[in-house]
């Protein structure tokens, strides 16, 4: 079952150039799908960045998994 990352993730115009961004911050997904392609653990990323919690990681696979999925639908 995957969660709701709306909740979580959005988008503003104003705020990284548009870029899909934790709620209240200024990390994008972008920024925690390359802490985790780089092998950290999701303990290290909530180390370094102790204003996130595990489940703005989650919502930021789950958005990735949707955008991706997306990618599939519109190829096919």
């Amino acid at each position: 079952m995957q969660m709701n990352y709306r909740e979580r993730i959005v988008i503003e115009s104003g705020k990284r150039s548009g870029k899909p961004c934790i709620k209240g911050t200024r990390m994008t997904v972008y920024d925690v799908l390359s802490y985790l392609a780089a092998g950290m653990s999701f303990e290290e990323i909530l180390d370094d960045f102790p204003k996130l919690q595990r489940e703005d990681i989650l919502a930021c696979l789950a958005y990735a998994a949707d955008v991706e999925k997306e990618k599939l639908v519109l190829a096919a």
